[in-house]
């Protein structure tokens, strides 16, 4: 076993622009990655940068443990990805504990021991942000967690959630596209017992090679309505231009034409499509190794959606992962060390100052804290918002809805904020 003092080199990325400096005990923003390298989040995350200003703050945007440049134990990723004798290091408690000594690092740094702390996730990284503040309340005295399903473990939100909310989706934009989509299961499945059923389907969806499975056509719907249902934003609303593609085609057409034309107007047009060559990226690679130990989060499919069944199996799930990497998941380590169960109960009198956003049309929310848990920890949702929306960059173009939205938490933060600098100036006394 690696010894416990071994260290390795951790990225993050400052941004002082507008911060009002240490001995003004102005504010940190601290952004924590999630299951993907940092550079993505620089691009696309825009609720630090977009608020610095106004929070006179520093901004701290830091790598999680084995993505990107943050690699343990090993000169490389393959490599470091390659030691099962180490990969057990690859989790989410030791990611926040990185976080922790980063943050108190740089205050020690920076003289700034006084500058309070926001931090501030989405999805996976919502989670890692609530559980921040839930294990390190010392570190920082307030957590943003946009889209994050905290509760989308052991049995606290029902399998089906996710996949009842891309379905509530579809339906709401177009009840024939949603019926389309629905009866689309069974024709495939007819077309692929034929004799040459599969290379039809191939040419149906011009694959990119002949498919050898008609799962392999499924499952690419599958995600790519999962895709649109959860990236459903503003101005474009990928649900909308799927069902555009859907509904547009002649009333004449048959129902793999029509399903096909939908591929089209989300993918754009291409040379081909279904199953082409594809570079596989490091959340794919990380992801996997996460969700087989400790993020085992049950989304299955039951019969009241507009998909086949496919209900979540534990036994053959924990069968793929022992095969894939020789452990077995446990699936209540999460709700063991962070909790989840009885939420309102538990954390209405323990915890305090975290924002749980979320917009419905995401499918993740069916997981997420929908309702105020106490005064400080709050639900601030949008009917029409998708996945993380409110985190990403602001634009001109964006609906009412979801500039009230990043009002309500900006003004909240402040309220921490200011509250704060009463306690500070009350207890150094």
């Amino acid at each position: 076993m690696p010894e416990s003092y071994s260290t390795f080199q951790q990225r993050y990325v400052i941004n002082s622009k507008f911060w009002d400096g240490a001995n003004r005990s102005a504010p940190i923003l601290a952004y924590l990655g999630a299951e993907a390298p940092l550079d993505g989040d620089l691009r696309i995350i825009g609720f630090l940068t977009d608020n610095a200003a106004e929070f006179k703050a520093l901004l701290v945007y830091i790598e999680h443990r084995y993505y990107g440049e943050s690699i343990p134990l090993g000169s490389s990723r393959e490599v470091a990805l390659g030691n099962a004798s180490t990969l057990g290091y690859f989790n989410s408690a030791q990611a926040i504990a990185d976080y922790a000594e980063i943050i108190i690092y740089l205050k020690e740094k920076l003289q700034a021991q006084n500058s309070p702390v926001i931090v501030i996730g989405g999805s996976y990284g919502g989670m890692l942000a609530s559980w921040f503040r839930l294990k390190y309340s010392h570190v920082a005295i307030g957590a943003l967690a946009s889209s994050a399903p905290i509760l989308y473990f052991d049995d606290i939100t029902p399998q089906d959630g996710y996949y009842s909310i891309v379905t509530k989706d579809f339906r709401e934009a177009s009840e024939t596209c949603y019926q389309t989509i629905k009866n689309s299961w069974s024709i495939i499945d007819e077309v692929a017992f034929k004799p040459d059923g599969l290379s039809i389907l191939s040419k149906t969806f011009k694959t990119c090679n002949p498919l050898n499975s008609v799962d392999v056509l499924k499952n690419y719907l599958v995600s790519m309505y999962a895709r649109a249902a959860q990236y459903n934003s503003p101005p474009k609303y990928p649900v909308t231009i799927v069902c555009g593609g859907i509904d547009g085609a002649p009333p004449e057409t048959d129902i793999l034409d029509k399903v096909f034309a939908g591929v089209v107007a989300y993918t754009g047009n291409r040379t081909c499509y279904v199953n082409a060559p594809q570079n596989i990226s490091e959340t794919t690679v990380g992801w996997k190794w996460q969700t087989c130990t400790e993020m085992v989060i049950p989304i299955g499919i039951t019969n009241n959606t507009m998909f086949q069944p496919s209900p979540f199996n534990l036994s053959s799930f924990i069968e793929e992962c022992r095969s894939l990497y020789g452990v077995t998941p446990r699936p209540h380590w999460v709700t063991t060390y962070y909790g989840g169960h009885d939420t309102k109960l538990v954390l209405h009198k323990f915890g305090s100052n975290i924002i749980f956003s979320n917009g419905l049309r995401d499918p993740y929310s069916s997981g997420g804290v929908l309702v105020n848990i106490s005064e400080s920890i709050v639900a601030v949702h949008t009917v029409n918002g998708s996945h993380c929306l409110d985190i990403l960059r602001a634009n001109q173009s964006d609906p009412e809805w979801l500039v009230r939205q990043r009002e309500v938490e900006v003004k909240i933060i402040k309220g921490w904020i200011n509250q704060y600098y009463v306690d500070l100036l009350a207890f150094s006394q």
